[in-house]
């Protein structure tokens, strides 16, 4: 059913009351192709080949051409345009010439870390790599499996946080990796801004030190969400010049996009429906369509109210046994998400419901429609929550459902505010002087400080650092600081 069907659908319902404030057509757009430079690898080409993944769209060739040029490479795409075989190209290459090199993912998340580690033994196991290569370390990682990952794995996937508390600090037990570390991947690096993005800023200048204690010195790949400025966020982020690619040759099937303004009650107090209920009604006629959906909800305790009332909803409503839908949110054990993630990817579910959990780039499937109910936030993540749906060619609606406060009625009432306005820019401050402060006694537990570490931390390094020093919380020796023994780490 295309959107105009489907609206028509709802307009016929005795529910229907003029909600539809406005639908803007999002045009197709084909695929544009690119050579590389170099050809790849016979064993590489014929993976790729077999799993339909050649050849490459523009923006996969530049990267990986710059990436082989020893550039460090910002990949700034919409959402299912293919980024992630930008950085698993090169590490494969990598990988494949000299059986030494290593590489580490690091994710927002530990489901994208898992959803990862699917889609690389499914691109090069057990043809190029064997599956013991390819492993996650996160706090998921059972303790007694930990050292035989550090002795084996070529490829970890982690995150920021077990970087920062499991790997950092422990070093000397992963001195392989960082000896070796070819490529550092900062994948959905769009949400490391603020405060959260400060500190990952320094997390990353301190891997950055560590490599260069080893010998080592990594090239960085981020990938990231189209943000307004891509260049300038993996600069700050990492603390290194980078190459930007952010012209999208991924083609686009088309979407619907539909403001969803739901009814005003009382005239005298200007109160609406409830943009959950509006949420609810336009998830169970989509999915008693057939029309495969996915719904986000603000927060927690909704996402398991929209769940509950559209699942009484289809109950009423089917005939023969409802469609299968779940809800998906923090707080359920890794092995119920993964088994919602996987029905949601081989079709066994019709719908679900979620928080902003699924909003990154686990891959879910091929969805038809997505329903927002309340503007995210942020321009960015309206389309990223959006473009989780119609992530293969073909025609795609999504439900904007505006809450009763200014800003949402502001975009029902001003479409062209929404669809005009630039993308945010995702901003981090790595000198903010309480943090670096904290990264800088971190730094110094992982190995001492010297004058030479100015070149990573940056201007405010020195100032920061006797600031430490006449406070006692570091000591000097030799021109080198070391964590005083009075404190903990």
């Amino acid at each position: 059913m295309d959107t105009l069907a489907f609206l028509q659908h709802l307009q016929s319902q005795t529910t229907f009351a003029d909600q539809i404030a406005h639908v803007e057509r999002i045009n197709p757009r084909r695929a544009e192709y690119a050579e590389l430079d170099q050809p790849l690898a016979p064993a590489l080409l014929a993976r790729l080949q077999t799993q339909g993944l050649f050849p490459l769209y523009t923006h996969q060739a530049e990267a990986v051409n710059g990436i082989r040029a020893g550039k460090n490479v910002m990949v700034a795409t919409a959402s299912a345009s293919g980024k992630t075989l930008c950085y698993n190209i090169a590490v494969a290459e990598a990988l494949l010439a000299d059986p030494g090199s290593r590489a580490i993912y690091l994710f927002p998340t530990k489901a994208l870390a898992q959803d990862q580690l699917r889609a690389l033994h499914k691109l090069f196991t057990p043809d190029l790599l064997q599956v013991e290569e390819l492993d996650t370390f996160d706090g998921d990682t059972p303790k007694g499996e930990r050292a035989g990952i550090r002795k084996r794995a070529r490829v970890i996937l982690s995150n920021p946080d077990m970087l920062h508390v499991g790997i950092l600090p422990n070093h000397q037990y992963w001195s392989r990796l960082l000896r070796h570390l070819k490529y550092v991947v900062v994948d959905e690096a769009h949400t490391y801004r603020g405060v959260f993005g400060s500190h990952v800023a320094g997390v990353l200048r301190r891997l950055r030190r560590l490599c260069r204690l080893y010998g080592s010195e990594p090239q960085f790949i981020c990938c990231s969400a189209t943000i307004a400025n891509p260049g300038e966020h993996a600069e700050q982020l990492v603390g290194l010049p980078f190459e930007v690619v952010d012209h999208d040759g991924s083609p686009h099937g088309g979407k619907d996009f539909v403001f969803w303004n739901p009814p005003i009650i009382d005239e005298a107090k200007s109160v609406r429906r409830s943009a959950n209920s509006e949420a609810t009604h336009l998830f169970t006629e989509l999915v008693h369509q057939d029309i495969r959906t996915l719904t986000f909800a603000r927060t927690r305790r909704l996402t398991e109210l929209i769940y509950i009332y559209s699942k009484e909803r289809l109950s009423e409503i089917s005939i023969g046994r409802p469609p299968k839908i779940m809800p998906y949110r923090a707080g359920y054990l890794p092995e119920e998400r993964r088994q919602i993630e996987r029905e949601l990817f081989s079709g066994q579910l019709a719908g679900a419901v979620a928080t902003n959990a699924l909003e990154l780039g686990i891959n879910i499937g091929d969805l038809d429609a997505t329903v927002l109910a309340g503007y995210p936030g942020t321009i960015a993540s309206t389309w990223q929550q959006a473009g989780r749906s119609g992530r293969s060619q073909e025609q795609s609606m999504s439900f904007l459902v505006g809450l009763n406060n200014p800003l949402d009625q502001y975009f029902m009432r001003h479409p062209d505010s929404f669809f005009g306005k630039n993308f945010e820019s995702a901003l981090v401050n790595p000198g903010n002087p309480y943090i670096l402060r904290a990264h800088l006694l971190c730094a110094a537990w992982e190995c001492p400080l010297d004058s030479s570490d100015e070149q990573i931390f940056g201007s405010a390094f020195t100032q920061e650092r006797d600031m430490l020093a006449a406070q006692g919380i570091l000591r000097e020796r030799n021109q080198r600081w070391y964590l005083s023994p009075a404190i903990a780490y």
